[in-house]
């Protein structure tokens, strides 16, 4: 058994390159945006996120509005609110 602490040395070098590839291929697939296989849903939940902003800055609309006519700009913002999130059922 000359070669056991060669030997281990080696599959331990291997284990942490594996790893330290595997974490790299992550990394870059979250940089650059893509999705890995393992995340089937990221495009629902993008559409989720995009639809979240769009409330969101309606509501900044709304909260940030002097106009004199609120109370009825802010009926209309609430009822397109309500429309987008039933087009979104």
């Amino acid at each position: 058994m000359e070669f056991a602490p060669f030997l281990m040395v080696v599959a331990i070098v291997a284990i942490v390159s594996f790893t330290r590839l595997q974490r790299a291929r992550l990394d870059a697939g979250r940089v650059t945006g893509r999705a890995g296989p393992e995340d089937p849903d990221a495009a629902r939940l993008q559409g989720e996120i995009r639809q979240l902003k769009d409330r969101i800055a309606v509501l900044e609309r709304i909260v940030t509005d002097g106009d004199h006519n609120r109370g009825l700009a802010l009926e209309r913002e609430i009822e397109a609110l309500r429309d987008a999130r039933e087009g979104a059922k």
